[in-house]
């Protein structure tokens, strides 16, 4: 039989699995009697832990949410995932020092041969240009944004930039996409859905009455209603507006790191196929043209004709100009100043 400490923590790991257990279950695993298991639950609620009874022909036992933050358990792997997240999730954040300080409260309490693993997974995640204080979700925000989504309550916020007016929302996800925090909800004065930057609202309370929440356009989940918005879809389509097939003469190991989610087809060791999207047929063109190499245009005629605008706009660009330049010579030397 294992000592009392190691049969704790053992009878706790299996506790945190999210499921009810029978005495006898526990019992069997432990290699003990249906009644040390109900003596090591009293050891357990005197160390904080919140263990339920549950009813039933065998009885069990459930462990619930306390009102207290107990000793927590964490097998090896469990303490290496949670050192990866906490250095590199909330880097450029306003968590960043929460995140630090729970990161070295955790090291201190585990054993030398996990501590040595953690110090060796020291991770500098570079936060994105854009991600400075002002940019960034505030956490009580998101807290109260999440509140508001678990209770199903109208939400009112400012926004900017926006109306003076307070937006009116039925508040349905937070998304963390792109280094950016944002809040899904349908829109109660345009009646439709709106994507709204976290970092750019100010909830206001208290919040409005319950609602029933609405399914998102085409049944779609939250990440792909998401990306279809933001590739200029209406929600329901996750491709592209604007997909073209042409073939570069590249390998397709050159052109593959930089295809984002398109699709790199090998033809022979010179040449590929790619299949792109974006959100027009300019900007499909004017992106191909950043693999610099020759291109055989397989379709649509869309991008055929974007091809063709694109090239006389640079061909008018590239062409000596006939007269002074009012902003510049045709040596970069700067022109007047404009009032």
């Amino acid at each position: 039989m294992q000592k009392t400490s190691s049969r704790l923590l053992t009878l706790l790991s299996l506790l945190q699995t999210h499921r009810d257990w029978s005495g006898d279950e526990l019992a069997d695993r432990l290699g003990i009697t249906a009644r040390t298991v109900r003596r090591d639950m009293d050891r357990l609620r005197e160390l904080g832990y919140l263990i339920a009874t549950v009813k039933g022909p065998g009885g069990g036992y459930r462990l619930e949410a306390g009102t207290r933050m107990p000793p927590m358990l964490f097998d090896d792997d469990q303490a290496i995932a949670l050192t990866v997240a906490l250095q590199s999730a909330a880097a450029g954040t306003l968590l960043a020092e929460d995140a630090a300080r729970a990161l070295a409260t955790v090291r201190q309490v585990m054993p030398p041969r996990l501590r040595h693993r953690m110090d060796l997974l020291r991770i500098t995640a570079v936060p994105p240009p854009s991600a400075d204080d002002a940019s960034q979700a505030d956490p009580h925000v998101l807290v109260e944004l999440g509140r508001a989504i678990q209770a199903r309550e109208e939400l009112r916020f400012d926004y900017t930039p926006g109306p003076d007016r307070p937006r009116r929302t039925h508040p349905h996800h937070l998304v963390a996409w792109r280094h950016h925090w944002y809040l899904v909800a349908w829109d109660l004065d345009r009646e439709d859905w709106r994507i709204f930057r976290v970092d750019r609202l100010r909830p206001r309370t208290p919040t409005g009455p319950r609602f029933t929440p609405r399914a998102l356009p085409g049944g779609a989940d939250v990440a792909a209603f998401l990306t279809s918005r933001f590739r200029g879809n209406d929600g329901t389509t996750p491709g592209w507006p604007c997909q073209g097939r042409v073939i570069l003469h590249l390998p397709a190991a050159d052109v593959a790191p930089f295809a984002a989610d398109g699709l790199v087809e090998e033809l022979d060791p010179h040449h590929c196929r790619l299949t792109l999207g974006s959100w027009s047929w300019t900007g499909l063109a004017a992106t191909l043209g950043h693999f610099a190499t020759d291109i055989d245009l397989i379709g649509p005629p869309q991008l055929t004709t974007a091809f063709g605008e694109l090239a006389a706009r640079y061909t008018r660009a590239a062409r000596p100009a006939a007269g002074p330049n009012p902003y510049g010579d045709s040596t970069g030397s700067p022109g007047p100043a404009l009032p």
